[in-house]
């Protein structure tokens, strides 16, 4: 992948931290030091949700910069910066931080469609995150909503009001994003994030062979070769294999996001919700719910974390079969304002009941928490240490990772050897589910070993031959 010739790859950030120390039992800041050494050559991206870096809260400047800071010594080039309002006093620090470590600040627009969003939106929002000295400004697509038209237009008017270039994240979820991405590469776009083939599509992003594939000798054609990718296609063919079990129901196309807009990655949050709870059969009336959630929360976009938030609110109104007979404290706080300021004004009534006799806040949020919020964790994280007699290193990085994710983090240095503590990974699953299948052609009989992350293989083919021998498990399969 080094050699490719890729802007950047968006290797780290997001939910990728939380999957490492939750899910994985890997370090993050070992993680992206590998992939770093791997790929010299090619910029290190990650996705940062501003103030609340990759938590779940606001936490302050000082935190803030630490972060950054780390995660740019340990080989983090492209900051992609972004807040789930759109509310730029949410991504101020984390923009500067960056400028002032010399990484590269790409100021992010959340993309979304409601009432109270328009093209003078996204004009100003742009002009602003210029004016905070980005390098680069992408488009946010999460849920695929930017139509192949709106998206001409929109970046037109972009390269006529800003100098910065112009970066495309749109997912494939509603069936748009590749269109959409030839019509805004037609309108001047910079640049477009992809996904390798084998990877790419439903949940993902439009394919990088297509893309490339249809602007070769076109004034627009890239650098990149197809047959390049030819080999990093092969090898996530077999990793995605590995992860079948894993994968959301989405097969095609859910033209249903285009009103509900619900992401690519909340799709499968939910599912999973539902069959904890085993409601899968209120999908549709979840869907359904999410836009009016929505819209009570005054048309916030739907990207992490509101997209959690909303999506988990729809959830309890529609089990409990009563709106808001229960609301989460992420609720709470984004009517009280604990995430900054929505794009229109919030239910009233739901604030009031929320609210009490109390005033929402108005100021940046960030502005309300102890500026000594690291030295205070710090010292909660080495006396959580000492109670629980967890030995690690007193590192800037761990003392970070259980900034972000206090209980997780604790439990996940505690057992960062303990393998048997964390799940099992998708190699170990799959094991389970090999085996041998005698297969009945033309009455010929053929012995197929199949592998979850391998290629079925034909073992032997012939006429009414014995094919257990070597005491191999058979399950007949006649066709």
């Amino acid at each position: 992948m080094d050699s490719i010739g890729f802007w950047s790859v968006e290797s780290w950030g997001g939910a990728i931290f939380d999957s490492c120390i939750r899910y994985l039992g890997e370090d993050p800041w070992e993680r992206i030091r590998n992939i770093k050494s791997k790929m010299p050559n090619t910029p290190q991206q990650m996705l940062l949700r501003g103030q609340n870096l990759l938590g779940y809260k606001h936490y302050s400047d000082e935190i803030v910069f630490k972060f950054i800071e780390k995660s740019k010594e340990n080989g983090v080039d492209v900051f992609r910066i972004f807040d789930a309002l759109n509310d730029t006093r949410n991504m101020e620090t984390a923009i500067k931080a960056t400028i002032d470590l010399d990484g590269h600040a790409q100021g992010t627009m959340s993309y979304t469609t409601s009432p109270v969003h328009n093209m003078q939106t996204w004009l100003d929002l742009a002009n602003k995150l210029q004016d905070l000295g980005c390098h680069t400004l992408a488009i946010k697509d999460m849920a695929g909503l930017l139509d192949p038209y709106v998206g001409y237009e929109l970046v037109s008017k972009l390269k006529e009001r800003i100098e910065i270039p112009i970066h495309l994240h749109s997912h494939a979820t509603t069936g748009m994003s590749t269109t959409t991405a030839i019509k805004c590469i037609e309108a001047g776009l910079d640049n477009v994030d992809t996904s390798i083939s084998s990877m790419s599509m439903t949940y993902g992003h439009s394919a990088t062979e297509t893309v490339v594939g249809i602007l070769k000798d076109t004034q627009y054609e890239t650098d990149i070769k197809i047959d390049n990718l030819a080999p990093i296609a092969k090898h996530f063919r077999k990793v995605r294999k590995k992860y079948a079990d894993f994968e959301g129901s989405l097969k095609g196309v859910d033209a249903r996001i285009i009103t509900s807009q619900v992401p690519g990655g909340m799709l499968t949050n939910l599912e999973s919700q539902l069959k904890e709870q085993n409601a899968v059969d209120k999908f549709d009336e979840v869907i359904d719910e999410i836009p009016n959630v929505r819209s009570d929360l005054g048309y916030i976009p739907l990207v992490t974390p509101t997209s959690q938030i909303v999506g988990t609110q729809a959830v309890i109104n529609v089990l409990n079969n009563e709106r808001y007979k229960v609301i989460t404290k992420e609720t709470q706080a984004i009517l009280k304002g604990e995430y900054g300021k929505t794009p229109a004004d919030v239910d009233k009534k739901l604030q009031d009941k929320v609210l009490g006799d109390e005033d929402p806040i108005t100021c940046r949020p960030a502005d309300l928490i102890d500026e000594n919020e690291y030295k205070l964790t710090k010292e909660k994280y080495l006396k959580s240490l000492e109670e629980n007699n967890i030995t690690v290193d007193d590192t800037e990085e761990n003392i970070l990772i259980y900034t972000l994710f206090p209980e997780i983090g604790l439990k996940f240095l505690e057992n960062k050897e303990n393998e048997d503590y964390f799940e099992k990974s998708p190699t170990q699953l799959s094991e389970e589910k090999n085996g041998y299948y005698k297969v009945v052609i033309d009455e010929t009989d053929y012995l197929v070993k199949y592998s979850q992350t391998d290629e079925p293989e034909i073992i032997n083919g012939n006429s009414n031959s014995e094919l257990q021998s070597n005491n191999k498990p058979v399950s007949d399969e006649t066709g």
